[in-house]
């Protein structure tokens, strides 16, 4: 499994940084469209879709809805963020009462409406972002690994307090914290380098805590949905990393919380 997993991530990083920052404009667009579609496709298993034909049919709603967008300029405004940002505080609800609150999301329908709020702004942010010269794209996904390398260190040494025992046991709070104190360095240094001057600075702290929580958010919803479906894997398209959904579910929290922060607090805000 180690073997495979370093064999994927050697061909994968470099072909995720290439496109991420070395296309634009509609490149982009599309590139960032068929990260997102190869997740949507893994998210019909996770709402209980068997059939690949419904599965593909799905996929293919999404990517209309995408090239809509990007038509109507919708790719690039605000209100797809402020949809993500209300699914997300409905997703926050639903993991912390799970498995009590379980029967208002477990139907296959509502899981497959849950992905459109999770996947299309996703893709909005991304679009958002990258148009901003790109920086910014680069802080979410250094914020999103930061935590998670954080995370992940402080955890093993000093994790007690079980966060979500019930749908993710092996994450606790120390492990939170220890992300956060990475993140908040990782603000503190992008503040310098921009620079965004002493209020810049303490906003971009205060809005990075809170994409932090909310990068944890991500996964943890990936994580209730797999233990109700009652597997570990979203898919076998990234063979040794559970499947593309595995790479990027808290990003698909963070980057449009990120960006809807960004264009209301960091810059004058789009239409």
């Amino acid at each position: 499994m180690l073997k495979q997993r370093i064999i994927t991530a050697a061909w994968l990083a470099p072909l995720t940084l290439i496109g991420l920052f070395g296309l634009h404009g509609g490149a982009f667009a599309l590139f960032a469209a068929l990260i997102v579609l190869l997740g949507a496709w893994e998210w019909t298993n996770l709402a209980g879709v068997t059939q690949q034909r419904s599965r593909l049919q799905w996929v293919a709603v999404l990517a209309l809805l995408m090239l809509v967008m990007w038509l109507s300029g919708a790719a690039f405004a605000v209100w797809p963020l402020w949809l993500a940002a209300a699914g997300w505080l409905l997703n926050l609800y639903w993991v912390i009462r799970y498995p009590e609150a379980g029967q208002q999301w477990q139907s296959t329908s509502r899981r497959l409406l849950m992905g459109l709020w999770v996947l299309l702004p996703c893709w909005v942010g991304f679009n958002v972002l990258r148009d901003s010269g790109a920086v910014w794209l680069l802080f979410v996904l250094l914020l999103v690994w930061g935590a998670d390398i954080g995370a992940y260190f402080a955890g093993r040494r000093w994790g007690k307090r079980k966060l979500a025992p019930r749908v993710s046991p092996g994450k606790s709070w120390e492990g939170v914290i220890g992300g956060l104190v990475v993140t908040v360095l990782l603000a503190v240094v992008f503040a310098f380098w921009q620079p965004l001057g002493v209020a810049g600075g303490a906003t971009l702290i205060a809005i990075t805590a809170l994409v932090t929580f909310v990068s944890v958010l991500g996964d943890l919803l990936e994580s209730m949905l797999k233990r109700y479906r009652n597997i570990k894997d979203s898919s076998q398209l990234l063979p040794g990393h559970g499947g593309v959904l595995d790479r990027i579910d808290s990003l698909t929290a963070a980057i449009p919380i990120f960006a809807l922060l960004y264009l209301q607090l960091l810059q004058v805000p789009l239409l």
